[in-house]
């Protein structure tokens, strides 16, 4: 039986768990006096090497079919530490039962002429209130935006030709994947009325005005569009024309008669960003909250003629169409080759990872012959704060890449993000207001290598935490990744000193 214990944080933990120990070691006969008195053992630390590298990203898991991703990033951020991203997304979309232009019947010599006073593209921005002004406006400010918020980025918004099949079609009984350099097939011309349109976010963007007109192009009315506590959105205007023949003249037909059908007939609406220079935007897709839900909107006028033209009524009505079912993020992403000059690039999305070597050589081999107690274990990853870190994010994550007998990667956690999830770490630290640091705390992992209850110690991957890392009910690791945020680390290179890249074991030993 090894001597090695999985974890210990208090005296009384230890002393249980080693009066188990001495039925199995004949010469620990005296442990629970020796810890108290510290006759018997002795504690200290040990900081090994480790190797990390760069580990280039070539795509993520980008559907929102198993587990609804909630955010999207559409947008560009072309930095110089980090490869250059454009973010584009592929959403199905919603419909209503029953979709008529009119709520009424008329009688068979009446004329209805409907014309469309706006179709747009509604896309919330996450955003918090800051204050109440003396006016009684509400001032927002933008979150979740990363990049040149100055500088716009080129969008077009296309009709998709390719199918979004929950089911993968090769085998049907398995739920479908879809990867982040996913190449969708799209319908040309584009669809919003400007094409090439400039986005650029903006907090003001909380209020339109519509102009509802006749048939003969006069003005009934104006309507005044705003979203509750005049929330700030994005507004992209879509060709009328084309969302009429698309929308509203197929309302009585067999292409809106249910979902399934519609989905055939209109598989999905991309929202495409490309560019030089730009912002990433997080859009929120809650598809419980219509609301804020990004969606197709449409406002219409049918003006009702009798057989001499002359109007007898006039119904305003709006339908919005939300994206939602199948959401997919697509990452088009510019290889870099970094350089290896000590530095390590962590980058969200599509980006770039790190791989992580430990125990190697003949460490494990070594380690194991001392039967030590193993009672922590660290991983500290310091950042290189003479770069940029403005978009470093709030936290990392480490899981293990293996392959199976086919070769074939396979994606798994770490003990410790499970069994001790509250101490697993990952957290940006930070020294003198500074941000400093990312520890792990590894010590189940460890224990188990060193006391030989699994020899699988595959590479280990470090990359930026995104809310789908966390295991659910398995150790499988989900490969997720819609956090655009990007850090540089130190590796293991000894120009890096004491903030190089290092694995720290606390341990306790019996005294000779």
């Amino acid at each position: 039986m090894k001597n090695i214990l999985k974890k210990s944080f208090y005296v009384g933990v230890l002393l249980f768990i080693f009066s188990g120990v001495i039925s199995c070691e004949k010469d620990f006969t005296d442990i629970g006096t020796s810890i108290i008195n510290n006759t018997k053992f002795k504690t200290d630390s040990i900081i090994l090497d480790i190797v990390i590298t760069n580990s280039p990203v070539e795509s993520v898991r980008a559907d929102g079919i198993s587990i609804k991703l909630g955010q999207y990033i559409l947008g560009v951020n072309n930095s110089t530490d980090y490869e250059k991203i454009e973010a584009s997304i592929i959403s199905q979309v919603g419909i209503s039962s029953n979709l008529s232009v009119t709520d009424k019947i008329y009688g068979a010599d009446t004329i209805v002429e409907t014309t469309i006073d706006a179709a747009f593209i509604k896309l919330p921005y996450n955003a918090t209130l800051k204050e109440n002004t003396i006016g009684g406006g509400l001032v927002y400010e933008l979150d979740s935006i990363i990049g040149n918020r100055d500088a716009s980025f080129t969008f077009n918004a296309y009709q998709s030709d390719t199918y979004l099949s929950v089911l993968n079609p090769a085998d049907p009984s398995q739920i479908n994947q879809y990867q982040s350099n996913y190449d969708y097939s799209k319908i040309v011309p584009e669809l919003n009325s400007v094409v090439d349109y400039q986005f650029k976010p903006n907090a003001n963007d909380t209020t339109f005005y519509i102009e509802r007109r006749l048939s003969s192009n006069a003005i009934y009315r104006s309507d005044t569009i705003k979203l509750t506590n005049n929330r700030p959105f994005a507004k992209i205007d879509l060709n009328k024309t084309k969302i009429k023949e698309l929308f509203l003249n197929k309302f009585k037909e067999d292409e809106f008669s249910s979902q399934e059908k519609f989905n055939n007939y209109f598989r999905g609406l991309i929202l495409e960003a490309k560019g030089d220079d730009g912002s990433l935007i997080s859009f929120g897709f809650p598809e419980t909250i219509t609301e804020i839900s990004p969606s197709i909107e449409v406002y219409y006028t049918s003006t009702i003629l009798n057989s001499s033209g002359v109007i007898i009524d006039t119904i305003t009505k709006n339908n919005s169409f939300p994206l939602n079912g199948v959401v997919n993020s697509i990452y088009k992403m510019t290889d870099k080759v970094y350089p290896e000059d000590g530095n390590i690039k962590i980058q969200g999305a599509a980006g770039s990872e790190a791989k992580i070597e430990i125990l190697g050589g003949n460490q494990l081999t070594e380690l194991r012959e001392k039967n030590w107690l193993i009672n922590d274990a660290d991983l500290t990853l310091y950042i290189n704060q003479e770069l940029d870190v403005s978009t470093a994010p709030y936290r990392l994550y480490l899981y293990k890449k293996g392959e199976n007998s086919n070769l074939q990667p396979v994606l798994s956690q770490i003990k410790d993000s499970y069994s001790e999830p509250a101490f697993f770490g990952g957290l940006v630290a930070r020294e003198n207001d500074t941000k400093n640091s990312y520890t792990f705390k590894i010590t189940d992992y460890i224990s188990d290598l060193l006391s030989g209850e699994t020899d699988y110690s595959p590479p280990l991957k470090l990359k930026v935490f995104n809310s789908t890392d966390i295991p659910v009910s398995d150790s499988l690791f989900r490969p997720y990744n819609w956090n655009p945020k990007a850090i540089t680390i130190l590796n293991h290179s000894s120009i890096n000193g004491t903030r190089k890249a290092r694995l720290k074991i606390s341990y306790s030993e019996k005294k000779e």
